[in-house]
C-alpha cells in the first residue's frame, strides 16, 4: 500500500445500527450475465472536494458489506475494540477537542488490508457454545499504532461476526502493521507481510482464536514486503514496496525487488531456505539491470536510464535469472537480515515499488503477473517513458522452479490508470488490478480510484484499454478525514478511500487450492469475490451478481 492517503465514514452505523444490513450473505450461485468478458466500463467517480459519493460497479454486479470499521469485535480489547478502529478516541471527531498536531480528535483507523478467504472446519471463537460455520475471511491491519489479525466469520451473526485472532506474537512482541496475506497449505499457516522496510517482516499464524504468530524473518529477511504467494512447488514469491530516494521532480529511483523463497521443508518454514531475488538482463549491454544509487556521477540514480526505459515500456521480452541472496545453511545465526541490501549487492533488478502478484490459472504456474505502482504523482518527470505511471508485468518461466525466464510489459500505465496495487484473477484470461493512486493523484486528475479488468489475450501496446468494473466513491468518514487533513497540521488518519484486498477464491485450503492452481468459476461452485474500501469506514465488501 502506498503510505498516507487520508480518510473516514462508517462510524455513524454505531448509532443507526445499519451495520447489520446485508451481512448475512450466501455464496452466490448465479453468474453475472455473460461472464467477466461481458462486464462493461463505468465512469470514474469525480473527486469533488467535500463531496461524498457511492461506489459504482459494472451493470449486473452489486456489493454487500461483510464487515465495517465500527463493528464491535466479539472479543474486544481496550486497545482494539472494533474491526477497523482503535480504542484511542471517538469514532467521529470530538468537537470538544481542539485540533492540533499530535492531538487525536478521533480514533485511529486500522486499515484492514489484503483478504484471504478459506473454508475451514472446527474453528472457534470467544463463545464456546457458538458454531462459527466454515467460511472465513482473514485480514491483517496496516494502519494505526497497533497491528492485529482479524477473522470475519461469514456464516455468523453480528455478535460473532468478527473475531480478534491476535495482537501479539508468541514471544510477546507486538504485531507490526500488516499489509499482505496468503494461506500456505503445506505449512498450514496464514502468512502475513509487514511493509516496514528494514523493520518489515513475514509472519506465520495459525487461523483460530488465540492465534500463534511467529516472525520468520530469519528465513525470509526483512524488506518492505507486501504481496506474498505460493507456487505449486511450495516456494514463496514476495513483492517489495520500498520507495527509493526522490530525484528530479517527484520521481523515485527504483528500489523494490521481487523475491522467491525456496524452503528446505515446505511443511515447516522455520527450517530455513534459500532466498532469491529476480534479476533482469539489459538487452543493450548484456549485464544485469542493477540498483543505481544517487551520487555525483548519477544524480538521478537509475530513474532515467535506457535500461529503465526498456524495463517500463512495451518491447521485446527481457531475459531474467533468479539469484540467491541468502541461504540459512550458510548463515546459521538464526537472525533476521536486510533482504533489500542483499538484493542490491547481488545485482538483482529494482522496480518502481512492486506491490502484488499472482500466477495465471491454467498455466501450471508458468506465468506470473505482478505490478509496480510507480510514483503516484502526476507531476513526476518519469511518468512519460520511465515507469512513473506504474507498470504491469508478465514473467514467464518453463517451470515455477526454474532459475531462468522472460519478462515483458503487459500494460504501461497512464494518468487514468496509475498507482496499481492489488491483483486477482477472475477466470483463466481475465485479471483484475486495482488502484491506490493517493489523495494527491485524486486531486490532480479529478478522479478517485478504480478497479480494472484486463484480458491476458489483449495486446495493450496497440492502445486498447481495460474495463473499469469498479469506480470507488468516497464515504462520509473518508470525506471528513480528507477535509480535516488540511486543518492545523492534519490528523493521524488517511483521507480518501483506497481499494485494497481484491480477492477471488473458492476457499479451498488444500495444496490444490492455492491461487493459480484452479481456474476460477466466479460466482459459481463457491467462488467468491471480496474487496476492502480501506480508510474512512473501513468496509470490506463481497461483490455478487445483481439479481435485479
Amino acid at each position: 500500500m502506498a503510505k498516507k492517503t487520508r480518510s473516514r465514514v462508517v462510524a455513524t452505523a454505531v448509532v443507526t445500527g445499519v451495520i447489520g444490513v446485508g451481512l448475512a450473505l450466501s455464496s452466490g450461485a448465479a453468474d453475472a450475465s455473460g461472464g467477466v468478458a461481458a462486464w462493461s466500463s463505468v465512469p470514474a467517480v469525480t473527486d469533488a472536494r467535500g463531496v461524498t459519493a457511492p461506489n459504482v460497479l459494472s451493470p449486473g454486479l452489486t456489493e454487500h458489506p461483510v464487515a465495517q470499521g465500527s463493528l464491535r469485535l466479539e472479543n474486544p480489547t481496550d486497545q482494539v475494540p472494533y474491526y477497523g478502529y482503535l480504542g484511542d478516541g471517538t469514532l467521529l471527531p470530538d468537537p470538544g477537542i481542539k485540533q492540533a498536531p499530535g492531538v487525536k480528535i478521533e480514533a485511529g483507523k486500522t486499515e484492514p488490508d489484503k483478504n484471504t478467504y478459506l473454508r475451514l472446519s472446527g474453528q472457534h471463537g470467544a463463545d464456546a457454545s457458538y458454531s462459527y460455520g466454515t467460511h472465513f475471511l482473514f485480514q491483517g491491519h496496516e494502519g494505526g499504532e497497533a497491528g492485529y489479525i482479524t477473522r470475519v466469520n461469514l456464516d455468523a451473526d453480528q455478535a460473532h461476526r468478527v473475531t480478534l485472532l491476535a495482537t501479539k506474537e508468541t514471544d510477546g512482541t507486538s504485531i507490526p502493521a500488516i499489509d499482505g496475506s496468503t494461506w500456505d497449505p503445506w505449512a498450514k499457516r496464514l502468512l502475513f507481510t509487514s511493509e516496514e522496510g528494514t523493520a518489515g517482516a513475514v509472519l506465520q499464524a495459525t487461523p483460530d482464536i488465540n492465534s500463534k504468530v511467529q516472525d520468520i524473518s530469519f528465513v525470509t529477511g526483512r524488506a518492505g514486503y507486501e504481496g506474498i504467494q505460493n507456487d505449486s512447488a511450495g516456494n514463496l514469491w514476495m513483492a517489495e514496496d520500498s520507495g527509493g530516494a526522490t530525484v528530479a521532480t517527484k520521481t523515485k529511483i527504483p528500489n523494490s525487488f521481487v523475491y522467491r523463497l525456496i524452503p528446505y521443508d515446505k511443511h515447516d518454514l522455520t527450517k530455513g531456505g534459500r532466498l532469491q531475488a529476480l534479476q533482469v538482463v539489459s538487452r543493450r549491454s548484456g549485464s544485469p539491470i542493477a540498483f543505481q544509487n544517487v551520487d555525483g556521477a548519477h544524480p538521478t540514480g537509475g530513474a532515467f536510464t535506457d535500461d529503465e526505459k526498456d524495463l517500463t515500456n512495451y518491447g521485446p521480452a527481457l531475459t531474467t535469472h533468479w539469484v540467491t541472496i541468502h541461504d540459512t545453511k550458510t548463515d546459521t545465526s538464526g537472525k533476521a537480515f536486510d533482504a533489500n541490501a542483499l538484493a542490491k549487492a547481488a545485482k538483482a533488478t529494482p522496480f518502481k515499488r512492486t506491490e502484488n502478484g499472482q500466477f495465471r490459472p491454467g498455466t501450471d504456474f508458468r506465468e506470473f503477473y505482478f505490478d509496480a505502482t510507480g510514483d503516484t504523482n502526476t507531476t513526476s518527470t518519469a511518468n512519460d517513458g520511465y515507469g512513473g505511471w506504474g507498470t504491469l508485468y508478465k514473467l514467464t518461466q518453463s517451470d515455477p522452479r526454474s532459475d531462468d525466464g522472460k519478462l515483458s510489459v503487459f500494460y504501461a500505465g497512464d494518468k487514468a490508470h496509475t498507482g496499481i496495487d492489488n491483483v486477482t484473477f477472475l477466470d483463466r484470461t481475465h485479471v483484475a488490478f486495482v488502484e491506490d493512486a493517493s489523495d494527491t493523484v485524486h486531486t490532480q486528475r479529478g478522479a478517485l480510484d478504480s478497479g480494472y479488468v484486463f484480458a491476458t489475450t489483449t495486446d495493450y501496446s496497440r492502445g486498447a484499454q481495460p474495463v473499469r468494473f469498479l469506480a470507488e466513491g468516497r464515504d462520509p468518514s473518508a470525506t471528513l478525514d480528507n477535509m480535516l487533513s488540511s486543518v492545523n497540521g492534519g490528523i493521524q488518519n488517511d483521507g480518501d478511500n483506497e481499494i485494497t484486498g481484491i480477492h477471488v477464491s473458492d476457499g479451498d485450503p488444500g495444496t490444490h487450492g492455492i491461487l493459480g492452481a484452479k481456474v476460477p468459476r466466479l460466482f459459481r461452485d463457491g467462488w467468491r469475490l471480496f474487496w476492502t474500501q480501506q480508510h474512512g469506514d473501513n468496509t470490506t465488501w463481497e461483490i455478487t451478481p445483481d439479481d435485479k
